[in-house]
């Protein structure tokens, strides 16, 4: 995949898609009031563990340690879950895995499955390519339930219908459910607990019926080759034990070590995504067992990208990710730009520095979206895994602009910087001609600040872009190394 998301049309870079967003005064209406809610529970339910920055240090060491050694625990997972009566497969890409997936599903002669919400298989356009081959998929989760019934693309890593208030919720269950299953009520109005309910209804026969089901997970034990599932409304667990198979899709950074290892993201995950205690439902299973759960299991482990971003030094701190949500949630760029402003199956901070690393930089939004923050740092102060964003969207702004090694499809190889910044870059190379010259940095100083007066309310050429959104400083009737030297009565440097 390069730009775009598989079975997804091309995107607009970051800015254009942002500038249309920040005008729906719905959709911010929405999003502002969602992300404030769940990030003041969030900050209540961390408050309450005296031992939450120890925690955090130690996913961090562990997701750390997991990716030095990933090839190793790889084939111990492989070991483990083979032992345990599942089958393992590896994709090299979204290609792969899809028809993998597909096979598997054709195998069985079914053409339906139900799913677990999945990132995983959003990101590789699983449903597209099981519908191109007769398959229909059905989404399970009540969020991605909502996106499907409305031909959408999910907002947000946790809650992805976000952007839809009760009230579009309740017009798209009355118009849509009947095409996919049973309708709902006619009179369904917008109280939560009866659009719950009319979607339990709707999915309860799929769940009876369905004969094969697709998750990912948000753990992999590479000592037993358990797999573990954490939600919140008892689908997944629908999904994970009435089928009689099961297919998962999971990136291979998602393995852990050892099971005690769970101990960590068993409490930090919880409190950081859901803002709770602990997940309602937590399914774990390791390969089959006579009589109990889906007779066949089948693990699709998902690179996609994965040992590429693995092998950048300062990128690769991104695949400690534990999909939280965290960031989204604090971020004040993706609370006014909504989430498909990222194009991006991934939106938020980390979809800004995850995308470009998985898909490249060379498409439009791949190439704007490091550029998609204020540096605030609120994303890597919430990370529970203690991610550093903003380092990372810095050092994926110097690719886009400079250009530089890189490794693509576990090569390494050269790209050339991104279209557009030719400015900047001669910007940055004048500032620093200036910077290095003391005299002459002194002596623009003196000139700007005697021509103040004549100071443009805009900048020309390409400036022009900056000052479109910014007012240029005042400049000061002095330069600063003056006023000290008079003040301090020091010998000019």
């Amino acid at each position: 995949m390069t730009g775009t998301d598989l079975g997804m049309p091309a995107f607009p870079p970051f800015p254009e898609a942002a500038r249309e967003a920040v005008h729906d005064e719905v959709l911010r209406a929405n999003l502002r009031h969602a992300t404030h809610t769940i990030r003041d529970k969030r900050a209540r339910a961390v408050a309450e563990l005296d031992d939450w920055d120890r925690l955090r240090a130690a996913g961090k060491a562990i997701k750390d340690h997991t990716l030095r050694h990933l090839d190793r625990h790889l084939l111990q997972l492989e070991a483990a879950l083979t032992a345990a009566g599942g089958t393992v497969h590896w994709a090299v890409d979204a290609e792969e895995a899809n028809r993998i997936v597909t096979g598997l599903v054709l195998a069985t002669g079914e053409r339906e499955v139900v799913k677990v919400k999945s990132m995983a298989t959003q990101e590789i356009g699983l449903n597209e390519a099981l519908e191109a081959a007769g398959i229909a998929a059905y989404e399970t989760d009540l969020a991605e339930l909502i996106v499907q019934l409305g031909h959408d693309r999910p907002s947000h890593i946790l809650v992805p219908a976000i952007h839809r208030n009760r009230g579009e919720i309740r017009d798209l269950f009355r118009s849509e459910m009947g095409r996919w299953g049973r309708p709902a009520p006619q009179d369904l109005g917008d109280d939560p607990r009866e659009l719950a309910e009319a979607a339990r209804l709707h999915l309860r026969e799929k769940f009876l019926r369905a004969k094969v089901a697709v998750s990912g997970a948000n753990f992999m034990v590479a000592e037993t080759g358990t797999m573990v599932v954490l939600e919140s409304e008892g689908n997944g667990r629908m999904c994970l034990t009435l089928p009689e198979t099961l297919i998962s899709v999971v990136g291979i950074e998602k393995v852990v070590p050892t099971f005690r290892d769970l101990e960590v993201f068993l409490q930090t995950l919880p409190r950081s995504s859901t803002a709770e205690r602990m997940n309602p439902y937590t399914t774990m299973w390791t390969g089959t067992a006579d009589g109990d759960g889906p007779t066949a299991f089948h693990l699709v482990l998902l690179d996609n990208g994965r040992t590429d971003t693995l092998a950048d030094e300062v990128g690769r701190q991104a695949l400690r990710c534990i999909r939280c949500s965290a960031c989204l949630n604090v971020c004040p760029v993706y609370e006014r730009a909504g989430g498909h402003a990222y194009g991006s199956v991934y939106p938020g901070p980390i979809g800004a520095v995850l995308s470009p690393q998985l898909r490249g930089t060379a498409s439009p939004i791949d190439a704007t979206l490091p550029y998609a923050s204020t540096l605030c740092g609120a994303c890597y102060e919430v990370c529970p895994v203690a991610i550093d964003i903003p380092e990372i969207l810095v050092h994926l702004r110097e690719r886009v602009v400079q250009g530089g090694p890189v490794t693509r499809d576990g090569v390494r190889v050269r790209i050339r910087p991104a279209h557009g910044h030719t400015a900047e870059r001669a910007a940055m190379r004048a500032a620093r001609l200036l910077l290095d010259r003391p005299g002459a940095l002194r002596a623009g100083e003196r000139l700007l600040s005697r021509a103040r007066r004549l100071r443009p309310r805009r900048l020309p050429g390409p400036g022009r872009a900056w000052t479109d959104t910014r007012a240029l400083p005042d400049v000061p009737a002095e330069p600063f190394r003056d006023w000290w030297a008079r003040e301090r009565k020091t010998p000019q440097t």
